[in-house]
């Protein structure tokens, strides 16, 4: 279900419901004028300047630069709508705790569910940080990001399993029920169906916590926030979750251990459920990683030790450490020391070797020598990477690895006249997916690759102007999720970084 969009913020200050302001799922399926002036006459996409949920002049000044940058009248359409679809339709609360009012929150759903999933809202801010200053008014950016980052804490602390959560009780907004289970799973440790939307157990939703606390003390250098309100505890409860998930399946003497956690659903779609009651399949321990139940795509695992959201949770642990080093030396040693045994399991039992493409990193393994061997769209790829920081574009298992994902030799790497690019089993084969072009193209220095992925994508909108879900291959008019905001932003982030890295492309014609 859609949240409507009718929660219009004058900077931060929440106005009333605007009645007149129509569901952005169904906004977004339709075509509205002005259209633009390229071959793809692609629709405007932006709600009313009243019903958009957040506005910032820096953002609007980005847009108006931009214009002028991308000389492309369809690209400039695009970006012109992805940018700031974040902004314009999911900011859907904000305002103050109630057991402590100098505390911000802030409620960001990821699109067409009313929910706020931990990926989807770290990665949805993100298209925003180059802009982000440190700046303490209450109707700020940095304001947005202080608020998602205390109601994130608030998440972990109290539901460190899950994935996805309500509104907060303060926003005095109804919860949507999740009709594919959420309070009818079968889930341990048992939380109150109150607190979470989803409870799939995701290593890359914690790893997102960390990536928005990391963004935000980049960019604004605020040490002091950290210390005021509650992230130091949700570092903590994260690390002990995560600590108790290195363990295997077995004990030394071949009895089982404790399952830290369990998750089960009824359903007849096989990634949406755990086997062997829960616990999905068995994991040898002592490699140093850290088990995952589910993938960003909130597919379950074929194998737990899930490599890149092992990746991504090492870079960020230990970036992280640098701010906890204020608050608390110890847990930021202990920070750095788990960030450094990860990645060690990662370079000792996280490849393999391809009869192709030689060293490459696999996409999970479980311990014992079963290698699963393919890549996902969904953040952390393997394919992304360089773009949350692991590792360089250059390293030479990451080239091997990138030749791999984008080769027919992955079985999930999508092809046809349309878009070619890496989907999932999460909608299937036969869609690709543009946020996986997008990494792509962020993690590649190939003009030519660039030029061929931006025409692709300018021209797979089906005329709607925004970045789907996923798409069919062979026929655009074929897509999922009209209303998709991380992928939006995702493809503004790109072009914002194309604007620093390949001005010169910008220039030209994709017609």
């Amino acid at each position: 279900m859609a949240l409507l969009y009718g929660l219009a913020l004058a900077g931060l200050a929440t106005a009333a419901l605007k009645p007149n302001c129509p569901q952005f799922t169904n906004y977004a399926a339709a075509l509205h004028e002005p259209f633009s002036d390229g071959v793809h006459k692609l629709s405007y996409q932006r709600p009313p300047p009243e019903c958009r949920t957040a506005s910032f002049p820096e953002v609007e000044k980005t847009i108006n630069e931009m214009k002028t940058v991308i000389k492309d009248p369809d690209l400039s359409r695009l970006f012109e709508n992805t940018f700031p679809n974040t902004l314009d339709t999911t900011i859907a609360w904000t305002g103050l705790a109630e057991e402590d009012p100098d505390e911000e929150l802030s409620f960001i759903i990821t699109g067409d569910i009313n929910a706020e999933w931990l990926r989807d809202s770290s990665n949805q801010l993100q298209s925003y940080r180059s802009l982000l200053v440190r700046n303490s008014s209450s109707g700020s950016l940095a304001a947005l990001y202080r608020g998602a980052i205390n109601l994130q804490a608030r998440y972990v602390r109290f539901a460190p399993h899950c994935n996805a959560f309500p509104p907060p009780e303060e926003s005095q907004i109804s919860p949507t029920p999740n009709d594919a289970g959420g309070a009818s799973d079968h889930i341990f440790p048992a939380y109150p169906t109150s607190s979470f939307f989803e409870c799939k157990y995701e290593l890359d939703s914690l790893a997102a916590f960390l990536q928005l606390s990391h963004d935000y003390h980049a960019a604004t250098a605020d040490k002091d926030f950290f210390t005021r309100f509650s992230w130091s505890k949700a570092v903590a409860v994260l690390l002990n979750i995560t600590d108790a998930l290195r363990a295997g399946t077995y004990a030394a003497d071949g009895t089982l251990n404790p399952s830290p956690a369990l998750f089960e659903r009824n359903s007849t779609i096989a990634t949406e459920t755990l086997a062997n009651n829960g616990n999905g399949a068995p994991t040898e321990g002592g490699t140093g990683m850290v088990r995952s139940f589910f993938r960003p795509s909130d597919d379950s695992c074929t194998y737990q030790l899930f490599i890149p959201a092992n990746m991504m949770f090492s870079r960020y642990l230990n970036s992280c450490a640098g701010i906890m080093d204020a608050i608390d030396g110890s847990l930021a040693d202990r920070m750095r020391e788990s960030a450094k045994v990860i990645r060690e399991g990662i370079e000792t039992h996280g490849k393999t070797t391809h009869p192709r493409f030689g060293e490459i990193y696999s996409y999970e393994v479980d311990g014992f020598g079963s290698h699963n061997v393919m890549d996902d769209a969904n953040i952390p790829s393997l394919l992304s990477a360089p773009h949350y920081g692991y590792l360089s574009a250059n390293d030479p298992v990451y080239q091997n690895t990138r030749r791999f994902v984008l080769s027919t030799s992955n079985p999930y790497q999508m092809r046809g006249p349309v878009l070619n690019a890496t989907g999932g089993p999460h909608v299937g084969p036969g869609n690709a997916w543009p946020m996986a072009l997008i990494a792509q193209l962020m993690t590649s220095d190939d003009d030519d690759e660039i030029v061929e992925g931006l025409r692709q994508l300018v021209s797979s909108t089906d005329r709607l102007g925004l970045i789907h879900e996923s798409i069919n291959s062979h026929d655009a008019s074929k897509w999922t999720r009209s209303w998709f905001a991380w992928a939006n932003g995702l493809f503004g982030q790109m072009m914002l970084d194309l604007r620093e890295r390949k001005p010169h492309l910008l220039e030209r014609s994709y017609q």
